[in-house]
């Protein structure tokens, strides 16, 4: 009997492609598809007066990209295209994520609601929500 070491990434799918076709079919299947989907990187802190929640948008410009408040539900959503602009190149492989997107979050009942800021610069969005000081909650003393 000969022992065969087990591996079980022959089980799943391969994190990388064994043959050319199959990097290309994968480009092909789920690039230029779109059956991936982009899902960005998002950042949540709170300070003393204010959260920020910082989503990373790379390649995106601020007009592509929606904010709604309904509900004190905050949504961030857009779309990131895959736009082949260099006719003459063939690509061989793309681990970009394009496809749309839509973040959602909840926000805690201290926050002012009219106060949202919203600023993009270098592929970040930053989205400010300042506290509001009346709504802060408070320990009540048993007496």
């Amino acid at each position: 009997m000969t022992l065969v070491r087990f591996r079980d990434h022959d089980i799943e799918a391969p994190v990388l492609p064994r043959t050319f076709s199959e990097m290309l079919d994968t480009f092909f299947n789920e690039a230029v598809t779109g059956r991936e989907n982009f899902v960005p990187g998002i950042d949540v802190m709170e300070g003393d007066k204010q959260y920020e929640i910082r989503v990373t948008l790379p390649g995106i410009k601020k007009d592509e990209v929606k904010i709604e408040l309904e509900d004190n539900t905050l949504t961030v959503s857009g779309e990131r295209k895959f736009e082949n602009e260099e006719k003459n190149k063939r690509y061989h492989l793309v681990e970009s994520r394009f496809g749309t997107f839509k973040r959602s979050f909840t926000l805690p009942r201290n926050v002012d609601n009219s106060s949202i800021d919203a600023k993009m610069a270098e592929g970040i969005l930053n989205i400010t929500i300042k506290k509001d000081e009346k709504s802060v909650s408070r320990q009540i003393a048993i007496k």
